[in-house]
């Protein structure tokens, strides 16, 4: 369990330390020379190792003999027990990218994906003693997270219609998961994961020119399903408007014919060629 601890400050040791050693080259000059060595070494083995700087958002985890003794987080100058082994953990925010990796989906489509996180050390005890090289950890374990949320969601919902969550559009609900699965995958580390979100997503490579096909065809059914709607409307508009205002008097077999006609100008992928008719209207 992580201890912290607040040394004392460094600025009075540093004066101490630094006026030993003058003074031990004073005495030295003074052919005092066993005091005065005594003083330097006692300055620079002693007094100097144990002095500290710790910058902002950094730390350092204090052991002595192989004993934790705690953590100092606090920024400042400081003095330690010079024996004490001074490890630097970085509590600063951490931005990985997580590598793309090759998955199947929920339908078992081969897939690339690949995310960025962004965690940074809550507990320094369990960074430095729990893992072995936590940075390594973070990265095996985010890979492994990625893969087993590409297992739990599909591509899109073109196979599968009733999935109200896939990963292409809702993003939101996948980014949470994905924040949730690394977090329990880190908790043993002491790694508070921040946020995490998928920055790569793509059907693989032997599988893209098909489902961008089956894209495509989807978008065009969806299309031609609106032009002929549309156009049945525009249709019975125009018959209705024939009747209301007797322009002309259509038969069954004449409307046919005209509800053909213009369906095919209506739905047609190319513009209609007109073609006079030179007889009479029922030829």
């Amino acid at each position: 369990m992580e201890k912290i601890v607040k040394p004392a400050s460094g600025w009075g040791m540093l004066a101490l330390c630094l006026f030993m050693i003058v003074g031990g080259v004073a005495l030295i000059i003074s052919k005092v020379i066993v005091v005065g060595a005594a003083a330097i070494v006692v300055a620079t083995t002693v007094i100097l190792p144990g002095l500290i700087a710790i910058e902002p958002n950094s730390s350092r985890v204090l052991t002595l003999f192989g004993t934790y003794v705690g953590t100092v987080k606090e920024s400042g100058f400081f003095f330690v027990n010079p024996f004490y082994t001074r490890k630097k953990v970085s509590l600063r925010a951490v931005t990985f990218d997580v590598p793309v990796v090759k998955v199947n989906d929920k339908q078992g489509n081969p897939i690339m994906i690949g995310a960025v996180a962004v965690y940074r050390v809550e507990d320094t005890f369990k960074a430095t003693f729990s893992v072995e090289h936590y940075q390594d950890f973070v990265k095996i374990q985010s890979e492994s997270a990625i893969r087993k949320l590409a297992g739990m969601y599909s591509y899109d919902n073109l196979e599968d219609e009733d999935a109200l969550v896939t990963l292409r559009t809702n993003s939101d609900e996948v980014n949470h998961e994905l924040v949730r699965e690394i977090s329990e995958r880190l908790e043993i580390a002491g790694i508070d994961v921040i946020e995490a979100r998928i920055n790569h997503l793509a059907y693989a490579t032997e599988i893209a020119g098909a489902m961008l096909q089956r894209q495509q065809a989807t978008a065009i059914v969806a299309a031609r399903s609106k032009i002929v709607e549309g156009a049945v409307g525009m249709v019975e508009m125009a018959l209705d408007q024939l009747s209301k205002k007797n322009i002309v008097d259509l038969d069954d077999e004449k409307k046919a014919a005209m509800v053909s006609n213009l369906m095919v100008v209506l739905c047609g992928d190319k513009n209609a060629q007109p073609v006079l008719n030179t007889g009479t209207l029922h030829q």
